[in-house]
């Protein structure tokens, strides 16, 4: 069984939280090829939950948060030989219990949209991105 705890972003090892990515194809959206630049996402989030089985990394939940009103799930990566076991949900259990009065808001990967209401999430219609400059 894994065990989801919450730890700080400095602390994470960027290639073993890389390796993650690219095992859970997250990395496909993600720029973990641009070690500096994955190091600074990882760096400026302030919410991170881990799962781990003995000391093996097999998901993670990046979010920024208020902690009062609101929590943005940026990533959850969970590696492809344990989804759909229950990891993803337990993330962002924890990450809901680390921050219990803030609404996630997250942006769903496409192959993921019909996951989300599943687990009590509720679609909404007025989100918008902008692109980077650079």
């Amino acid at each position: 069984m894994w065990k989801c705890e919450s730890v700080v972003g400095a602390a994470l090892d960027v290639d073993e939280v890389a390796a993650l990515y690219r095992a859970s194809t997250l990395a496909d959206r993600r720029p973990v090829d641009d070690r500096d630049r994955f190091a600074r996402m990882l760096a400026g989030a302030n919410l991170f939950i881990t799962a781990r089985i003995d000391d093996r990394l097999i998901g993670i939940a990046r979010s920024l948060t208020d902690g009062a009103y609101v929590t943005y799930l940026s990533d959850i990566a969970v590696d492809v030989e344990f989804q759909r076991r229950g990891v993803g949900r337990d993330l962002i259990k924890a990450t809901r219990e680390a921050a219990p009065r803030a609404k996630i808001v997250l942006l769903s990967a496409p192959a993921a949209t019909d996951y989300y209401p599943h687990i009590g999430f509720t679609r909404h219609e007025s989100a918008w991105t902008l692109d980077a400059l650079g």
